[in-house]
């Protein structure tokens, strides 16, 4: 395996995580929705790419905040998947596949149960077929937080997670300092408009008691930090007393330990979006997780090759880890 050489064209932590979003043209895929009805009443739409039926086992992709089954390193994970003749499906986490959830709760970076969700439905409509998961950022720190959970009870043969926000607390305030507050307030827009949306809507529907959670969380105005959204919105809506609770219980790094399944965690030290002293030491990883932490890379982004021809190295790594892990092929 060529290891990763980061593109000389993109130097630093902003622009390799900023190339793809900007500049990379978008692979077109005709995929197949299915939607999940979750035992909350509310729904999941996940989105089939690949040979069906290949024999090798269906690995899971999980995007990132406010990103979707469409966000590009998904995009391209599904067509490199295809390519080895694997098939994947992404999932989109409540309210992010264009259509609004039904209930006032949506997703966050702690919302294992509804990875659970996932992996018991297609466990229940394949339950011979192998499974695999990769997660980006949150959908990374969601992954290794479910795998710690369940231990050896993980109905996944592998697993990695890219560029974690392996503390949720301490990544907030990383996202308060220098470039980073441009990310900050691209997010802090999306969120809100994801709640502001829900807001008309069940005020136009039948849903009262939904709109009544969202109405009770009171004016949304004056948010411009991870800390104000999380403590004014995330914890009431998910349960928690508030932003620090939140981020005690659902960050990944207190999970680590446990994990059972061959996991591959790969992390820049330059990425904006995360201290290098949020990483976890090697003692704190399970003896079947291996990190590979890279000088540049940035997050989500870890570009390689010319300007003339980027390439994206988790297209070539990510697959050939689960073939590593997954020889038997199911």
């Amino acid at each position: 395996m060529t290891p990763f050489r980061p593109a000389r064209w993109l130097p630093g932590g902003h622009l390799p995580t900023l190339y793809a979003p900007l500049f990379r043209l978008s692979p077109v895929l005709q995929r197949r929705r299915e939607r999940v009805t979750l035992a909350d009443g509310d729904f999941l739409d996940i989105d089939w790419y690949g040979p069906e039926d290949s024999g090798h086992p269906c690995v899971i992709l999980l995007h990132g905040l406010t990103g979707s089954s469409s966000s590009l390193y998904i995009l391209g994970q599904q067509q490199a998947l295809a390519a080895i003749g694997w098939q994947s499906v992404a999932v989109n986490w409540r309210g992010c596949s264009g259509e609004p959830n039904h209930l006032a709760r949506g997703y966050h970076s702690g919302a294992s149960e509804d990875l659970a969700e996932v992996i018991e439905h297609l466990h229940q409509a394949a339950p011979n077929r192998p499974l695999a998961a990769a997660g980006y950022s949150l959908g990374g720190n969601v992954l290794l937080k479910y795998l710690g959970e369940r231990g050896a009870d993980a109905r996944l043969q592998a697993a990695a997670a890219v560029s974690v926000p392996f503390r949720l607390d301490q990544c907030a305030d990383r996202l308060q300092l220098g470039f980073s507050r441009v990310y900050q307030a691209r997010f802090m827009r999306d969120m809100l408009a994801y709640v502001k949306n829900k807001q008309r809507l069940f005020a136009h529907q039948d849903r009262g008691a939904e709109h009544a959670r969202l109405a009770a969380l009171g004016s949304l105005e004056g948010m411009d930090s991870f800390w104000d959204f999380d403590g004014r919105v995330t914890a009431p809506l998910h349960g928690y007393t508030s932003a620090e609770d939140y981020y005690r219980r659902c960050s990944s790094r207190f999970f680590l330990g446990t994990i059972a399944v061959p996991t591959l965690i790969i992390q820049a030290l330059n990425d904006p979006f995360v201290y290098p002293h949020s990483l976890p030491e090697q003692v704190e990883l399970s003896p079947g997780t291996q990190m590979e932490l890279h000088p540049g890379g940035g997050h989500v982004g870890f570009v390689e090759g010319s300007v003339a021809k980027p390439r994206f190295y988790l297209e070539r790594r990510l697959p050939q880890w689960f073939v590593s892990q997954c020889a038997s092929g199911g």
